[in-house]
């Protein structure tokens, strides 16, 4: 009568322990880690158990995302930054249309 609840259900389904389950994410953090050129720090707060990395400001793989600006276009961006007022962008903005 009540077959149609146990249908799909895996006889083979492998149930992990807590143990087990703990071990696995200790060793893929690792590997993670493994992997990197400058290891994070790693902090353990004893009150509630949490691990925290602390990592640099940029890892390898961000920082070859994109080129580093160079002083001059900073300095060129924050002039232009400060010039640009709501009516200078509506103007620019009906000049491009027109």
């Amino acid at each position: 009568m009540l077959k149609f609840l146990f249908r799909g259900r895996e006889k083979n389904a492998v149930v992990e322990t807590q143990r087990q389950r703990f071990e696995r994410i200790v060793t893929e953090l690792n590997d993670a880690i493994d992997g990197l050129p400058v290891k994070p720090r790693v902090t353990l707060d004893p009150v509630t158990g949490h691990i925290e990395l602390h990592l640099p400001e940029q890892l390898p793989d961000e920082a070859l995302a994109l080129p580093a600006p160079t002083q001059e276009a900073v300095e060129k961006d924050v002039g232009a930054v400060e010039t640009e007022t709501p009516d200078a962008v509506t103007e620019a903005v009906q000049s491009k249309v027109a």
